[in-house]
């Protein structure tokens, strides 16, 4: 069956009970208190901004998407990408967009211009929905694409290239359109990217979209009570694939735009939240801040918050340490995955297993693994290879990218991660490097290519790399290795400002002035580089080259 299969039967079984929240604690206006379809005042109060929808509202809304989109000659097999921030119409329009048959192509919010470019081109993508955040981005490349993609526009205010989605959407059906979808149809376009610049476009199926909603439940036990806090951005599969477990089991989620400590706290006691995801540096700042005494968690409704689950980046050992200490009665679970298997679940540490923590954990619900050497060999217990995983979550290639798509899948559906890692006697996996050398930095991918094409073209910079360095609150942060030209001056300032025109989240923390070294064949020797400097494990550093 679809995915979408289990919105339309929790819209029949519960069409009244809440779905979905929206709430942002910094915006502070005259809001409705409860949401319809294009009912934009129903119950005013003051306050912050809240809004809710039903079930039923849910699955409307991704109906009356779904019929705009064939109103507007969408079919089946064709890729409608979405650019929005996290919101109630996010899910709605992923959803709408897969009921048509189309593929659902989501895009990092990061992306700068180019990057959006490229993805839009390698997807194939006819038709993106995006918000006001990009207006500005999307100007940019418009005059390469206007002529081969429909642009809607969600929100106030549209642009005068684009059409108004609530407007169209209006005028659509709200009842399904009743397009026959299998497990074997394409589904969703997910980007990921190695080291070599660009993403990658991940394809994938029905089958696998509906293994990882039932993977997810199984492994957290989600029922029709659990209220899921999502802070994480829906177009990551994380975030997407974690919600998902609230999706088979009918509970709400609260979508929570904002990442300050009292903001988590107070969500998950107002919205009386029991499963709550974070990233890394999201727990480590609530845990700074109720250390400084920042806020009493006896002021809070906390009783029913059940399990603290993170994901996207190896967990410090000492931080789930610290947060059993001020929330013993927590379950804590920690997954492993890739955009390459639909994200995380491939493998998950079980709550049962906290005396395991530093671990990875154990196969995921209807996973295999296997830990391999060069020859694809599987290696002795305790000896490292790469990791490889085979479920039905796995991609079915790189869409367009044949010689990709070889290189990490292998013979009878195993995908090889790149990661290096090895298990114990008893069959806890543990990570123990990257094969690849993409830097995760709070959550994020930063792939070291893209910043040192960026910096070489600083007229006083002869060779720069990029590695990862420690951090404790961020898991990783973006060095810079930098050998100045001869004849020339080169100051850390000038390098930040420099790096002001990269995206925030690329921008090298630490800058160390130095050779960068290079092998016999010219290749940057970052194993080095991460030896020589791995254990400075400092916010920022510079010695500067006058």
């Amino acid at each position: 069956m679809p995915i979408t299969k289990f919105l339309e039967d929790n819209a029949k079984k519960w069409p009244d009970d809440v779905a979905l929240v929206e709430t942002n604690p910094e915006v502070h206006e005259y809001r409705p208190t409860v949401w319809r379809e294009f009912e934009l005042t129903v119950t005013e109060t003051e306050g912050a901004y809240r809004r809710e929808i039903t079930w039923s509202i849910f699955d409307e809304k991704a109906n009356r998407v779904a019929n705009t989109l064939i109103n507007r000659g969408v079919k089946k097999g064709d890729k409608v990408g979405i650019l929005m921030m996290n919101g109630l119409d996010w899910l709605p329009v992923y959803f709408g967009i897969l009921k048509t048959g189309a593929l659902a192509v989501p895009l990092n919010f990061r992306y700068d211009a180019e990057e959006i470019k490229y993805c839009l081109e390698l997807a194939d993508v006819n038709v993106l929905f995006f918000g006001k955040q990009f207006i500005s981005r999307i100007e940019e490349i418009l005059d390469e694409l206007k002529e081969k993609i429909l642009f809607f526009f969600v929100g106030r205010d549209r642009p005068q290239f684009a059409e108004h989605f609530l407007i169209e959407s209006s005028n659509a059906s709200s009842k399904s359109p009743g397009i026959e979808i299998s497990d074997d149809d394409d589904a969703a376009i997910y980007f990921s990217s190695g080291t070599t610049g660009f993403p990658k476009a991940i394809l994938h199926k029905h089958a696998g979209l509906v293994h990882s909603a039932i993977a997810e439940q199984k492994h957290h036990g989600q029922t029709k009570d659990d209220v899921f806090l999502c802070i994480p951005p829906l177009y990551h599969t994380g975030a997407k694939m974690h919600w998902f477990g609230s999706l088979v089991s009918g509970g709400k989620a609260v979508l929570l735009r904002g990442t300050k400590p009292e903001y988590i706290i107070e969500a998950a006691s107002e919205e009386r939240c029991t499963i709550v995801w974070l990233l890394v540096p999201w727990a480590q700042d609530l845990l700074d801040a109720i250390e400084r005494g920042e806020f009493n968690l006896d002021d809070y409704e906390l009783d029913q918050w059940r399990l603290m689950h993170i994901g996207a980046q190896p967990v410090p050992p000492s931080l789930v340490r610290r947060w059993k200490q001020h929330f013993p009665h927590h379950e804590y679970d920690t997954n492993y995955g890739l955009s390459e298997s639909l994200g995380p679940g491939c493998v998950h540490l079980g709550v049962e297993n906290i005396e395991k923590v530093g671990a990875i954990g154990v196969p995921g619900y209807g996973w295999e693994t296997d830990i391999v050497d060069e020859n694809k060999n599987s290696v002795n217990q305790g000896e490292v290879g790469e990791l490889a995983v085979k479920g039905p979550s796995v991609m079915e290639c790189y869409y367009k990218n044949p010689d990709a798509s070889v290189e990490v899948l292998g013979e009878d559906g195993w995908l090889y991660t790149g990661d290096m890692a090895k298990q114990d006697e008893d069959g806890f996996i543990y990570l123990v490097d990257r094969k690849k050398d993409v830097i995760i930095s709070g959550g994020e991918n930063i792939y070291p290519v893209q910043v040192e094409d960026f910096l070489h073209t600083m007229t006083a910079i002869k060779d720069v790399a990029v590695i990862g360095l420690p951090d404790k609150r961020l898991g990783e942060i973006a060095a810079a290795i930098i050998e100045v030209k001869e004849g020339y001056t080169c100051s850390e300032k000038q390098v930040r400002e420099y790096c002001l025109n990269l995206p925030r989240y690329k921008r090298p923390v630490t800058i160390i002035f130095a050779e960068v070294p290079r092998n016999a064949t010219g290749k940057i020797e970052k194993p080095k580089l991460r030896e020589m400097y791995g254990g400075l494990n400092i916010v920022a550093t510079a010695t500067e080259s006058n």
